[in-house]
């Protein structure tokens, strides 16, 4: 246990204030839309599903929005999360590289995903909101929902993609056990997903399908609004708690990134890695490398259109200016089923863009193989997710082994995969199989 000097050392390292890139942008995000009228969509739509609080949030322009003490409270349990070098991994590699990884696994979920959980539980308290209900796909964003439901006194009801109904159901037991009700999406809990169901018994869903039953649910059960772990300017807002440390850690070290990598499903935890430092960038005072991975199964970023399209498959929310494979893909299954979106994050979407940051596409096999690697060298055992960022984090380098470079390399380590061990049954026994999608499809 922790002295009270230490806990109040620990309470001083944690940021007093959010950091919003919309501040920076040297060109505005397109709005999203009303998608009836098809115009820019006012604070009275959003707050059909968002208490007014989260909406004020989410289409504020201030640069610093500050976090709330019974918020930061709740972060102590577990921020600071830890900045580590990977030394064991580098001598395996015998590179000159210095790579580093920021931990969010140590979290009371196990992933980034409370980052922005607590904040939004908290201010639907506030709202006076009884129910939240949401989505989930691999089960962190639900977990971590139903904890932060549990903090405050909210009732959860959460709609989890099918597959990883199945193939997770440790992470089923989590919420469960942290207060929430979880159902198998499509589910014959809504219109919607009964529709889906009579089409297609075998439906295996998505996430577009499972946020369509849970915009369904809000919005025909009196107290309950909504809450979304990811894409949304808001989430990605809380989520800069992680960068900014980085940026306080990476000084104490003595180091300067020259690589940043997150891997990219919606968007939040590369958001929350990345944007903190992309203020420096765009003020001309840096010139790191940023690098947004994602799926080779489902690359919205490398191969989706930058259009306006539906965040869900119903079609019920905004439009939005984003990296898309169109709302009704389904994807392939994937055992990192928190990256199995069809659309980016807008604010992540725009960077792209603008050219602030890059992108690039990476095969299940190659991630697990790579998750395998550092597990052995590092002992943590990392989400298939996560593991795509350090996939590239050991491309890079070997590139920087090739050349008898250094860089200093860092990597947000977004979860523990200590849930996902079903998934590493499935590569150590060799039954996985690759995925990828080609431009037909």
């Amino acid at each position: 246990m922790s002295s009270p000097i230490q806990a109040l050392l620990r309470a001083e390292e944690l940021p007093t204030h959010w950091y919003n890139l919309n501040a920076d942008f040297p060109e505005p995000i397109p709005p999203p839309l009303h998608p009836g009228t098809r115009q820019p969509v006012t604070p009275d739509l959003l707050s059909a599903i968002f208490p007014e609080n989260l909406v004020a949030q989410e289409m504020t322009a201030e640069r610093l929005v500050e976090i709330p003490q019974e918020v930061r409270d709740v972060y102590s349990l577990y921020r600071p999360t830890p900045l580590l070098r990977a030394v064991r991994l580098e001598k395996a590699l015998q590179t000159p590289a210095h790579i580093y990884y920021k931990y969010e696994g140590v979290s009371p979920a196990g992933s980034h995903k409370p980052n922005t959980a607590i904040p939004q539980a908290y201010y639907n308290k506030i709202a006076g909101t009884k129910r939240l209900a949401t989505e989930t796909g691999a089960g962190q964003w639900g977990s971590s929902l139903a904890f932060a439901c549990s903090v405050f006194g909210l009732e959860c009801n959460i709609y989890m993609v099918k597959v990883s109904f199945h193939q997770k159901p440790y992470r089923k037991l989590l919420m469960q056990t942290y207060g929430a009700t979880v159902h198998a999406s499509p589910s014959n809990q809504t219109e919607f997903g009964r529709k889906v169901l009579a089409a297609d018994p075998q439906s295996s869903g998505s996430l577009g399908l499972a946020i369509s039953e849970a915009i369904e649910d809000t919005v025909t059960h009196p107290g309950t609004k909504y809450a979304l772990g990811s894409v949304l300017n808001h989430v990605c807002l809380h989520q800069s708690v992680i960068g900014l440390e980085t940026i306080t850690q990476m000084e104490r070290a003595g180091e300067e990134p020259d690589v940043i990598i997150g891997c990219a499903g919606g968007g939040s935890n590369f958001a929350g890695l990345a944007f903190p430092f992309l203020r420096g960038k765009i003020a001309g005072r840096k010139n790191y490398r940023i690098v947004a991975v994602e799926p080779a199964s489902c690359p919205s970023l490398t191969k989706g259109e930058l259009r306006y399209d539906f965040g869900d498959m119903a079609e019920t929310t905004p439009l939005m200016m984003m990296h898309t494979l169109g709302h009704t893909f389904m994807p392939p299954n994937i055992h990192a089923g928190g990256l199995r979106y069809h659309g980016m994050a807008p604010m992540v979407s725009h960077c792209k863009k603008l050219g602030l940051i890059e992108a690039v596409a990476v095969p299940q096999l190659k991630v697990f193989e790579s998750a395998v690697r550092f597990a052995r060298t590092e002992g943590i055992v990392p989400a298939p997710e996560s593991s795509h960022a350090i996939a590239v984090a050991i491309d890079e380098a070997l590139r920087c082994k090739a050349e008898g470079r250094k860089r200093v390399i860092v990597f947000n380590l977004s979860g523990n995969g200590l849930l996902d061990l079903a998934a590493y049954d499935s590569f150590l026994s060799g039954k996985m199989h690759e995925s990828g999608l080609d431009t037909g499809e």
